[in-house]
């Protein structure tokens, strides 16, 4: 080990140790090829095709509202996305929670619809109320259908019986083709775990990122479950890769874990700007070449 990669980790460890947390060693490699933002990926057994980068709408988004749909409104969003399509990205995360349905209906304006990938989340328990969803949602957006709806933020370990109705409905619509293709966010690790062994899944979307910031537990255990996952069939799409914020100024940190995990498909970023997202466009080839050797909280 050269001198300089033995004092970065024992930095870090010191740093874990000195905040009082417990971390287990894990090492994950450079990518064997260059990633893009705009790689074209084909997500889970439905194989929805979308971009490595999607453009997210909710850093911090609750109650019908985002740090994207507060600081930037319908326009600033609407030319976020412009600027992403004309890069080549065309995978949009949005949600009822973040509020930012409109926000894509104006981007719809000016881009066809079938030249994009939506995703959209959910917080319904019941079939009347996910139904009730899938409707407004597809009023809300301006289109006929939606590429990926989620259960959204998840928490309770026996969601796949307590979901039940829901996920009934979510099943009806993607027989009609209005959904393409369905899964869950979880915010707890009891959640996740269920994921590997519920077919019903074919979309995960996980909290990940090298501190383990938000997470549903530490980066090696979260790691581990979302390699499940993907040996069960299930596609999985990262999120939390800038920690909401706390990786801010260790992107490059930050982007290198993510592509280098071979457990996560593609992965959502909430660029609050046009610079911001061209910032993360520019960094993401260079990061995929420097793998991450690193102690995980």
């Amino acid at each position: 080990m050269k001198r300089r990669e033995f004092l970065r980790r024992g930095l870090l460890a010191g740093g874990a140790l000195a905040a009082g947390m417990h971390y287990r060693p894990y090492t994950l490699q450079a990518a064997p090829v260059r990633k893009f933002a705009n790689d074209v990926v084909y997500l889970g057994p439905d194989k929805i095709k979308l971009s490595r980068l999607a453009m997210g709408t909710g850093t911090s988004g609750f109650r019908g509202a985002s740090n994207q749909t507060r600081q930037l409104g319908v326009k600033g969003i609407t030319d976020l996305f412009l600027y992403g399509y004309d890069n080549g990205l065309f995978f949009w995360d949005s949600a009822d929670g973040y509020g930012s349905h409109p926000h894509l209906k104006a981007a719809l304006e000016h881009i066809a619809r079938e030249k994009v990938t939506i995703m959209s989340k959910s917080t319904s328990k019941n079939a009347a109320g996910m139904r009730k969803d899938i409707e407004r949602f597809r009023k809300e957006i301006g289109t006929d259908y939606i590429d990926i709806l989620l259960l959204h933020a998840v928490r309770e370990s026996d969601w796949p019986e307590q979901r039940k109705s829901a996920m009934e409905v979510i099943d009806e619509y993607k027989e009609k083709g209005i959904i393409r293709t369905r899964g869950i966010s979880c915010h707890s690790l009891e959640a996740l775990k269920q994921v590997p062994k519920t077919s019903w899944v074919d979309v995960d979307l996980a909290r990940v990122n090298p501190v383990g910031a938000l997470m549903d537990a530490d980066p090696a255990t979260v790691i581990e479950l979302l390699r499940d996952i993907k040996r069960a069939g299930k596609g999985v799409i990262g999120m939390k890769i800038l920690g909401e914020g706390r990786l801010r100024h260790r992107v490059d940190e930050a982007l290198s874990h993510a592509l280098a995990l071979d457990c996560v498909d593609c992965f959502t970023i909430g660029a609050e700007s046009v610079i911001e997202l061209s910032d993360l466009v520019r960094r993401i080839p260079d990061a995929s070449q420097r793998g991450w050797p690193a102690y995980a909280a």
